[in-house]
């Protein structure tokens, strides 16, 4: 198999964020995708918990500066990279000072949700794509993972699906039990309206943007998904089941590193045999 070039947008990874099963997954397979050999690129967002001195984080100039329009207003987008050099890796984070404020992740003091979560959720998947363009880089894989990544699928089907560099991309969606309980905003509907190529039926299932919504809505746009926990909301895994896309069964805890990587591998040569046939 030739060597694949694959964005991970990853929504955890240690060791900017505390070990769990997410962070350490997030680690491992851009890790073992570099150690295959591949082109690999690597986002995440740069939360406030996130220490920038400790880590060593640095702005990139050239890439940092663009304002993305998020609820027809302009935000400055801000790109920071670091490395991990047991690794190999350089990881990109996508910045800002009004959605990535210091000391938070997701909640607040009272362990609310921000009330800006669904402009946090735009910017950072809407950061990696527009990123990715100014790098000119095509990724035949963009591998999201976590709810905080759901929407990098739509962006890529409805509102970039005509840029050249995503024209062969295949996008995989891989949940984890990290539900959260309530919602988010449903704002966040007349907020992504503004974008180009959208229509309000796009948007159905997120008028109650539930994680098993949210979920279902990344389905709905990718081309694969993966069973990335054990103990996933049922109704999103028989969603996942009955979608008739590539699907992953949970690999396990341990040595799931070339599981990912034949998925992958499977994905690409599908798209090869669609243009093989093409031609």
């Amino acid at each position: 198999m030739e060597k694949k070039k694959i964005l991970f947008a990853s929504q955890e990874i240690n060791p900017y964020l505390p070990e769990t099963q997410m962070s350490n997954v997030g680690l491992n397979l851009p890790k073992h995708s570099i150690e295959q050999g591949n082109e690999t690129r690597v986002f995440l967002p740069k939360f406030g918990v996130i220490k920038e001195k400790a880590n060593n984080l640095h702005e990139v100039i050239r890439l940092s500066g663009m304002n993305l329009i998020i609820d027809d207003f302009d935000h400055q987008l801000i790109i920071k990279v670091a490395s991990i050099q047991s690794a190999r890796l350089q990881i990109y984070f996508i910045d800002n000072d009004e959605y990535f404020p210091k000391r938070v992740m997701f909640h607040d003091e009272n362990g609310n949700f921000l009330p800006n979560t669904e402009e946090r959720m735009m910017f950072y998947c809407k950061g990696v794509i527009e990123t990715v363009k100014k790098l000119g880089w095509s990724p035949e894989i963009i591998h999201c993972q976590g709810w905080f990544s759901s929407l990098i699928p739509m962006y890529i089907k409805k509102i970039f699906n005509e840029d050249p560099l995503f024209k062969d991309t295949k996008v995989i969606y891989n949940v984890f039990d990290t539900e959260y309980q309530n919602s988010i905003n449903p704002v966040i509907v007349e907020k992504l309206l503004y974008e180009n190529n959208l229509e309000e039926s796009d948007l159905d299932l997120l008028r109650n943007p539930t994680f098993e919504n949210l979920s279902k809505f990344a389905i709905s746009y990718s081309d694969a998904v993966i069973q990335g926990s054990e103990n996933i909301n049922k109704n999103v895994l028989d969603c996942m089941k009955k979608s008739e896309l590539p699907f992953m069964e949970y690999p396990g805890e341990e040595d799931y590193e070339d599981q990912y990587n034949n998925f992958f591998d499977s994905l690409v040569e599908e798209e090869e045999l669609e243009l093989t046939e093409e031609k």
